[in-house]
């Protein structure tokens, strides 16, 4: 395949996957961020690789923009600690641990929906009565899909289709709050 037949069928595959999300989940995601807003709690984003920097961008501009409280675990010194002292299985449960407060919520990222650390998180998130949004692709029963209390997931098995598509849904969902989330 030549270069002006792939990127013309790679960028109609992305709209494609884009356009796939489930507009209720998408909604009840926009509803959750709200609640924790007027809650004035915050939004905490976690991710692994490519799925930090979507956890990084969002954070930032749920903070900057929306003025909502966000964080993430990006933290270079946080990441080897937790990860030497805990085990990487274990690291995003245990920040969660120590830095979110009830009425919160979790935002967990994992391409394939089964990495053990965010899996991990997801269920400490749910034991600490955090509300939970889970972004995944690959298999439609992945693990994380079946923790999370709005689920949104990629019919993909492309990791650059799958990421490209949650943080176009998930900055869809900051540009909605900037202009009609009442801030």
């Amino acid at each position: 395949m030549n270069l002006n037949n792939f990127i013309p069928d790679y960028f109609d595959l992305i709209d494609k996957k884009i356009k796939s999300v489930n507009l209720k989940e998408l909604e009840n995601v926009i509803r959750l961020i709200k609640e924790v807003r007027d809650n004035k709690c915050k939004v905490i984003v976690i991710g692994n690789g490519g799925s930090a920097s979507i956890a990084s961008h969002m954070s930032i501009d749920l903070t900057k923009s929306v003025n909502i409280r966000t964080i993430n675990f990006n933290e270079s010194s946080l990441l080897t600690c937790f990860s030497n002292d805990y085990g990487y299985d274990y690291w995003a449960e245990k920040a969660l641990e120590f830095y979110a407060d009830k009425q919160d919520l979790a935002i967990l990222i994992s391409s394939s929906g089964q990495s053990k650390n965010i899996i991990n998180g997801a269920i400490k998130a749910k034991e600490m009565g955090l509300s939970v949004v889970t972004l995944s692709g690959f298999m439609n029963n992945n693990p994380l899909k079946e923790i999370g209390d709005v689920n949104l997931w990629v019919d993909s098995e492309s990791y650059n289709i799958i990421e490209t598509t949650h943080q176009t849904w998930l900055l869809s969902v900051v540009d909605y709050l900037i202009k009609h989330g009442d801030n």
